[in-house]
């Protein structure tokens, strides 16, 4: 994150040097991974869905209806596909619905 006087830096590339440098990727794809299962799965999941939790390449998701659970559980391809695309990069390699 060095910078020369006269060297122009943008400021979404100091951010991202700032976030590499910290390694603060984790925490902020925990946050951002919530806001996405929310945003595709819907309110009508988002209301059982009761913890979302990435850890390594596997996202845990604690719903609170196992006929919910059953019926994601045919779509698990699906979901990873549709998560990964809104991420913007390969973070999830299964998908555990508990």
């Amino acid at each position: 994150m060095k910078r020369r006087k006269n060297e122009e830096m943008k400021l979404s590339d100091l951010l991202k040097s700032f976030v590499d440098e910290n390694k603060l990727d984790k925490g902020l794809n925990q946050v951002k991974i919530k806001e996405v299962w929310n945003n595709q799965m819907g309110p009508a999941i988002e209301k059982y869905t009761t913890g979302i939790k990435l850890k390594n390449d596997v996202l845990y998701i604690q719903l609170s209806s196992s006929v919910l659970r059953e019926e994601l559980s045919y779509g698990k391809e699906k979901i990873i596909r549709i998560m990964n695309e809104e991420m913007g990069k390969e973070l999830i390699s299964k998908l555990v619905l508990r």
